[in-house]
């Protein structure tokens, strides 16, 4: 396959679409690096839960090291892939959180397990052992059953993009990488080298 500047989108987001569109893929998982104030760098994968012109979404602990990371420093990137398709996007950004009613309505959708773990759970943070974990969410059941709050420590994140990177795999290492970037309120497309 081939990546030409003739043949994407001009907006980045209907780009990421269209490649969701061709893998048959809702684009779940994705690699969210952030860094320490002092460029420290971390990555982990979450799931990305919604993609506007507002930015990318996802959900988290505040108080985890991503986010304790995130409000030190709120530039973070994201990188999907296809492996199948030889296909990456690479995505970077300031990152903020979402209003608490947006964090409220997605809480709500969660299956009651999940809300469970995500109120009992101090992401990040030493614990005894596994069965510590499970007396938290015991404890939580037994006062709130299967409909836990969402706790203020927990919550949505909006990575706002600045520059997307679209990779195509090539033969002969002589891939195809297109980059998006701010140019006034539009993209611009450039080719960088492999």
């Amino acid at each position: 396959m081939e990546l030409l500047e003739s043949q994407v989108d001009p907006d980045p987001l209907r780009q990421l679409s269209r490649w969701r569109d061709e893998a048959g893929d809702e684009l779940g998982a994705v690699a969210l690096a952030t860094a320490t104030p002092y460029g420290a760098p971390s990555l982990r994968m979450v799931l990305l839960k919604g993609a506007d012109e507002r930015g990318l979404t996802f959900f988290s602990n505040y108080e985890s090291r991503k986010g304790a990371e995130l409000a030190a420093n709120p530039l973070a990137a994201l990188l999907a892939y296809w492996p199948a398709a030889g296909r990456q996007v690479r995505v970077e950004g300031e990152v903020t959180r979402l209003d608490p009613a947006e964090s409220d309505a997605y809480f709500a959708t969660r299956p009651a397990g999940s809300r469970l773990s995500a109120a009992a759970s101090p992401q990040s943070s030493v614990v005894a052992d596994r069965a510590e974990l499970e007396r938290r969410v015991a404890d939580l059941r037994g006062r709130h059953g299967d409909d836990p709050p969402r706790p203020e420590s927990w919550g949505g994140y909006r990575l706002a993009p600045a520059m997307w990177e679209f990779w195509q795999h090539r033969e002969d290492r002589l891939h195809d990488r297109l980059r998006y970037r701010r140019d006034g309120s539009g993209w611009l497309v450039e080719r960088l080298a492999p």
